[in-house]
């Protein structure tokens, strides 16, 4: 059983690996990048988190510490993920004529939603960001929020949204830099204030670093200096053991996927005949992204040799 599956992991990989990558399907949300690890958690399984997913109702995206995640909506809209974050995904479609809906609830974490130029098919856009207890009603805004011990926080950066709380009257928020807080006691969200310096900082927290951002950026977003792990074509590729056998080389495939690192599965030519298998990801466009990936990878599979490959 071993073997007929190994067999058909690296069949999918070499058929990956001799075709051009596909175009991004036309669907509500797409993931556009991802600093692993990250997962996905569809109908009770969970599995590692890779660019070009097609999103579905029910959908939790779930980022490891430091991951970033980025998806884009069919309106145009960017959904920025950071670190440690939990978040679900409903009500994606066209409701009504010409009308985009989404709602996107954050248990826990950081994220950013900017609004971009409604896609031709659309009229209009009904966004609901939730992050705890606070939920932003969007149409054309650009707002970072964080839910977490000490409370729930929306701070809108640009645009406007209404700004609605259990027990409360809805509120209209204009002002950019305008921050709410609603702490843990269960009282009503007040306003608090921030520095640029510190809505600088937090917005940080989800942004992706230098060489992760997708081509077609929307909106610019702070990036911090950190190397990025995206599936950008490269020169550069990870490789995570080379074992001899096929049960040694699917429990490291399982392994790193249950680390949220989505590995290929490559057969390499042995000296007295045969194969041994080796576990790549990649490619990446630089010595040191790849270095910093092998890096995050190390610290997640202990005693696993890892090592960069130039392709």
């Amino acid at each position: 059983m071993n073997r007929n599956r190994l067999h058909a992991l690296v069949a999918c990989c070499l058929l990956a690996a001799s075709v051009a990558a596909p175009a991004v399907p036309v669907a509500d949300a797409v993931v556009a990048g991802v600093l692993m690890p990250a997962w996905l958690e569809r109908q009770g399984t969970r599995q590692e988190l890779t660019p070009g997913v097609a999103l579905q109702n029910r959908d939790r995206l779930l980022t490891g510490t430091n991951a970033r995640v980025e998806v884009r909506l069919r309106d145009g809209s960017v959904l920025r993920l950071g670190g440690d974050t939990h978040c679900e995904v409903n009500a994606l479609g066209v409701r009504e004529p010409e009308v985009f809906t989404a709602a996107i609830d954050v248990a826990q974490g950081a994220v950013r939603f900017t609004t971009g130029e409604l896609a031709r098919s659309l009229r209009q856009r009904a966004v609901n960001l939730r992050l705890g207890t606070l939920t932003a009603s969007v149409r054309g805004t650009d707002l970072w929020g964080t839910a977490d011990a000490t409370g729930d926080r929306i701070c809108l950066l640009e645009g406007r949204i209404t700004l609605l709380q259990p027990d409360n009257e809805a509120r209209q928020v204009s002002e950019a830099g305008s921050c709410y807080l609603a702490a843990k006691d269960g009282g009503p969200a007040a306003l608090q204030a921030v520095t640029p310096g510190q809505l600088a900082w937090w917005a940080a927290q989800t942004g992706m670093p230098p060489g992760a951002e997708p081509a077609s950026q929307t909106a610019a977003a702070p990036r911090p200096a950190r190397v990025a792990r995206s599936a950008r074509a490269g020169n550069w590729s990870v490789e995570v053991a080379a074992v001899d056998g096929e049960a040694a080389a699917l429990s490291v495939y399982d392994r790193a996927r249950a680390a949220g690192y989505g590995a290929r599965i490559r057969p390499l030519p042995a000296a007295g005949g045969g194969y041994r298998y080796a576990l790549r990801l990649g490619p990446l466009p630089s010595e040191a992204e790849a270095a910093a990936l092998a890096a995050d990878i190390g610290n997640a599979l202990p005693h696993t040799p890892v090592s960069l490959v130039r392709n």
